[in-house]
């Protein structure tokens, strides 16, 4: 019978306890079932390697977040845009977007959530698909409370604004 580490042991209760967690916030990000599981898994190849520096286990799913939020930022980085000649560019038939599997009350979510700017999506996923509170959520994007409070506030607005049809600068005005 082999002896199994603390540290091996430690890492298997984060890769059991989060695992759900850090797939379906992966999922939100890039709305690919495979990439996100590669995310998933790069994430957690990253947090072995450095599993000496978590000191709270209280934070590890923060600490896990940020590490995913940071390999989901490198894919962005390596990614090679490709063009494609606008000549052989099949435009979907209108009848087609209005299909169920594409008009179900997940995808118009998904949807909407993509086209918030990131300084709303971000922390209303942490918060929603996360489970973080307005303060993990402001010490993880390095911000005030009240200013996480703020986007969350305004990311709900804008959610409902797109959701309901209404125009969004009708029912959000934003300082700059």
């Amino acid at each position: 019978m082999s002896k199994v580490s603390n540290k091996q042991r430690q890492f298997e209760a984060l890769v059991r306890g989060h695992s759900g967690d850090l797939f379906r916030y992966a999922y939100w990000l890039c709305g690919e079932e495979a990439l996100a599981q590669d995310l998933v898994q790069e994430s957690f190849l990253r947090a072995w390697r450095s599993l000496d520096s978590l000191r709270e286990t209280r934070a590890a799913k923060a600490w896990l977040i940020t590490i995913l939020r940071r390999e989901h930022a490198r894919l962005h980085e390596r990614r090679t845009p490709q063009f494609v000649d606008i000549d052989e560019v099949d435009v979907a038939d209108a009848r087609e977007a209005l299909m169920p599997e594409g008009a179900g009350e997940e995808a118009l979510i998904r949807a909407a959530m993509s086209k918030l700017d990131a300084k709303y999506r971000e922390p209303l996923l942490m918060q929603v698909l996360g489970g973080f509170s307005c303060e993990e959520i402001a010490r993880e994007l390095n911000v005030s409370s009240a200013a996480t409070m703020t986007q969350l506030f305004r990311a709900r607005q804008k959610l409902k604004a797109m959701l309901g049809g209404e125009p969004i600068e009708a029912q959000v005005y934003e300082l700059r």
